[in-house]
């Protein structure tokens, strides 16, 4: 092969590296359950909700790593057949959390405001499975 063809071979792998969708999507981190939940992102932090009938739960990262959720506030409002129910999260050691006892089942929508510190409140949306 001379200089030429391996110049364009060269060039031909650079382009497909950086147009797979991976690169060009631009996230570069994993969006999968780390705890067993449903995760939904929003601008670029995961949030991931572990929903139990006694427990639900609040994971935030960005990027892979946990957010320092300490001082952030969180109100969540569960949807399951008709019925609404609201809860506030509670800043734990690594995630926000609420006991007592919550209508959880398939198809339970979620939708949780959170505020962490220094940033607006997002909103993030959920569908149990």
């Amino acid at each position: 092969m001379n200089f030429k063809q391996s110049f364009v071979m060269t060039a031909l792998s650079l382009a497909a590296v950086l147009t797979s969708p991976a690169v060009v999507a631009g996230s570069g981190h994993d969006h999968s359950p780390k705890h067993g939940g449903v995760v939904a992102e929003v601008k670029d932090v995961d949030y991931e909700l572990v929903a139990k009938p006694d427990r639900v739960s609040l994971h935030v990262r960005d990027h892979g790593k946990a957010v320092d959720v300490s001082k952030a506030t969180a109100k969540l409002t569960l949807l399951t057949a008709g019925q609404k129910q609201e809860v506030e999260l509670k800043p734990m050691t690594d995630r926000m959390e609420a006991t007592g006892q919550f209508n959880i089942a398939k198809g339970t929508r979620a939708v949780a405001l959170v505020t962490l510190p220094g940033k607006p409140a997002v909103t993030a949306r959920f569908e149990l499975k």
